[in-house]
């Protein structure tokens, strides 16, 4: 009875991911244009770990390949266009009483098995930390909230057929 209601699941996976009849995905390395908003900073080495950080969130929730040659089924591109402090509130000596590290990322899908499924999508989140906090006793912690949320919501947009 067990095998037979799983079967039932068909291009589902357990996570939710619906990847049709797709059987690889590339992304190739996310650009850091983040320094041509104004406003945003540049943080070395923050497109190859979000690059890495997308490459994982699909290959841990889903059956597909990874490829880095062209013609993949699935094709995730684009670039980091965000990433910025902010105070985000005030004490009464009217300094920041809360940083908000925001980043933004602008991807392009393509499904090659589904060409409907495409878009040209920004994505964002933040982090807040206490301003007596800077940046670098927190970056890591931050990326992770960060990366786990857009990622998330890039493998939602693409792959979450609900």
């Amino acid at each position: 009875m067990l095998s037979f209601s799983l079967s039932g699941c068909g291009i589902y996976n357990f996570t939710g991911g619906n990847i049709g009849t797709a059987v690889t995905f590339q992304v190739p390395n996310f650009q850091n244009f983040a320094t041509q908003n104004p406003g945003s900073i540049f943080e070395p080495g923050l497109e190859r770990d979000f690059t890495q950080a997308l490459q994982e969130r699909i290959l841990n929730q889903t059956s597909l390949d990874l490829t880095n040659s062209g013609g993949a089924d699935l094709l995730y591109e684009g670039e980091i266009v965000e990433y910025r402090v902010s105070p985000m509130t005030a004490t009464a000596q009217q300094t920041a009483a809360q940083n908000r590290l925001s980043m933004a990322v602008k991807v392009r899908f393509y499904n090659r098995t589904k060409e409907d499924a495409d878009f040209d999508q920004r994505f964002s989140f933040f982090y807040d930390f206490p301003a007596e906090q800077n940046l670098p006793s927190v970056k890591d912690e931050a990326l992770e909230v960060i990366f786990e949320r857009i990622t998330q919501d890039i493998f939602n947009a693409s792959l979450a057929d609900w």
